[in-house]
C-alpha cells in the first residue's frame, strides 16, 4: 500500500483539519533562534487554507515531562506562524481543553489555531498503549481529519503521531512526501558518485547508517568528534579527545568493510586540538598520526577537523553528484572551531547534483553560519528520522500512512 498523500483526503473546506507539524524549535529567553521548521510547514498549511480548510495545528516542543510549563510554551512559534502566514493564528492554552475547544469551535474557513505542546499531556509520550490512545481519543475531538506532516517525529510511535492517524482519517502532508521522495533518492539508485559525510559527536549515534551506507555509497568521510575513535582504531594516539574505546573494533571492522567494497573511506589527515573545551582556549593545527605532539601533550582535546581535511573533504564533496550530509565536522557553535563545518557546507552549495542536509545539527549549523536555505538541493527537518530511514528501520509514523519500506 502506497503512502496516503493529501489527494487521499478528498475536498477538505469547511472541515476542522489537525496538522500534526514539528514546530520544536530552539528558543532563548522566549525567542526562536531558528524557525526553520517553522517555515518547512508552510506550503502544507498554505494549501489548507487555501482549499478553505479549519486548521488546527498542534506539536510539542523541547521535553516538558507531561505537565505545562512556560518554558516550552508554542505561543512565541504561533506569534512566529503569524507573521509568517500574514493572518492572525488563534492560540490556545491548553491541548484538549476549555482553550483549545473555543480556539477550534470559533475557526471560520481559511482560518488556523495552534494548541499549546502536547508533551505538556503525558499521554502524548505514554509507553503505555491505552493512555496514549486515551489522549489521541480527545485529541480527535479537535478534528475530522489529520494532516501528518512532522517528519522529525514519525520515527516516534506517540499519540499524536500514531494512535490519532488511526482514528481519523489521515494522510501525509508536503514536507513528508518532500522528504520520503529526497531520502528515497539517497537509498535507491543515487547519481554517482555518492559521497556520504557524516560528523557529530559519537559513532554510536551513526552505527545503523554506516552499517546501510557502506555498500551504497562511493565515498565516506568521516569528522565531528566520532574521528577520534576511527583513528584511535588505527593506532594513532588522541589525547583527551572524545573517544568511544568500545567502538574501536566496530569501527575497525567498517575500515575493513570499506576496502572490501571499493568504498573510499576519507579520514582526517589534521585535527584542531585545544588546551581546553571553551571558545578561548589555546588551539592549534596537528597532524592526524601526531595529536599528543602539541603544546598540550596528552591533555588536548580536538575541536574540528584541520585545514588540509577540511580542503580533502569539500574536494570530495564538490566532485559528487549525490551528498547526505549528517553531523557537524567540529564545534561550530565556537567561531576558533567552525572553519571545518564552514568548508563542507560551502562545498556542498556547489554539488552539481543533489545535495542534501541532514537535519538537527547539521540543518543548525548551516544557517548558524549564515548559509540560506535554498542554496542547498534539500535540508532535512528530521535528524534522527532521517538517519533511522536511512537505516532501514521501520517508522511507525509513516507505517500508519500507508508507506511501507
Amino acid at each position: 500500500m502506497a503512502l496516503r498523500t493529501l489527494e487521499s483526503l478528498g475536498s477538505l473546506a469547511g472541515k476542522r483539519v489537525i496538522v500534526r507539524a514539528d514546530l520544536n524549535v530552539p528558543l532563548k529567553d522566549g525567542v526562536i533562534t531558528d524557525d526553520g521548521r517553522v517555515r518547512a510547514t508552510l506550503p502544507t498549511l498554505n494549501r489548507l487554507i487555501n482549499d478553505g480548510a479549519r486548521v488546527v495545528v498542534c506539536s510539542h516542543l523541547g521535553r516538558p515531562d507531561g505537565a505545562p510549563d512556560d518554558k516550552y510554551s508554542l505561543a512565541p512559534v504561533a506569534q512566529r506562524l503569524s507573521e509568517l502566514l500574514g493572518k492572525p493564528v488563534a492560540f490556545a492554552r491548553d491541548t484538549v481543553g476549555e482553550s483549545a475547544h473555543e480556539a477550534v469551535s470559533a475557526l471560520e474557513d481559511g482560518d488556523v489555531a495552534v494548541i499549546e505542546n502536547l508533551r505538556f499531556n503525558p499521554g502524548e509520550t505514554a509507553k503505555d498503549d491505552a493512555a496514549r490512545r486515551a489522549f489521541a481519543e480527545e485529541l480527535a475531538g479537535l478534528g475530522d481529519v489529520l494532516v501528518s506532516d512532522g517528519f522529525g517525529v514519525v520515527h516516534r510511535k506517540q499519540a499524536s503521531v500514531y494512535d490519532l492517524a488511526q482514528i481519523l482519517p489521515s494522510a501525509a502532508g508536503t514536507l513528508i512526501e518532500k522528504e520520503l521522495d529526497v531520502l528515497d533518492r539517497l537509498t535507491e539508485n543515487p547519481e554517482r558518485p555518492y559521497t556520504v559525510v557524516l560528523g557529530g559527536s559519537k559513532v554510536s549515534d551513526k552505527l545503523g547508517v554506516i552499517e546501510h551506507l557502506l555498500p551504497r555509497a562511493d565515498k565516506i568521510l568521516v569528522g565531528g568528534g566520532m574521528l577520534f575513535t576511527f583513528l584511535a582504531a588505527k593506532g594513532y594516539r588522541v589525547g583527551k579527545s572524545l573517544l568511544e574505546a568500545d567502538q574501536i573494533d566496530t569501527v575497525t571492522r567498517y575500515m575493513t568493510t570499506a576496502q572490501e567494497n571499493g568504498v573510499e573511506l576519507l579520514l582526517p589527515v589534521d585535527a584542531v586540538m585545544a588546551a581546553s573545551f571553551s571558545a578561548d582556549a589555546e588551539h592549534v593545527v596537528a597532524p592526524a598520526d601526531a595529536l599528543e605532539e602539541t603544546p598540550f601533550g596528552d591533555t588536548g582535546i580536538g575541536l574540528d577537523i584541520g585545514p588540509e581535511t577540511a580542503a580533502r573533504f569539500a574536494e570530495a564533496v564538490r566532485g559528487s553528484k549525490t551528498v547526505f550530509w549528517n553531523g557537524p565536522m567540529g564545534v561550530f557553535e565556537m567561531a576558533a572551531f567552525a572553519a571545518g563545518t564552514r568548508e563542507v557546507a560551502e562545498a556542498l552549495t556547489e554539488v552539481d547534483g543533489l545535495s542534501v542536509v541532514g537535519g538537527g545539527d547539521s540543518a543548525a549549523a548551516v544557517r548558524q553560519l549564515g548559509f540560506a536555505d535554498d542554496r542547498f538541493g534539500h535540508i532535512s527537518t528530521g535528524g534522527g528520522a532521517s538517519l533511522e530511514f536511512l537505516e532501514g528501520k521501520k517508522l511507525p509514523g509513516l507505517e500508519v500512512l500507508g508507506w511501507q519500506a
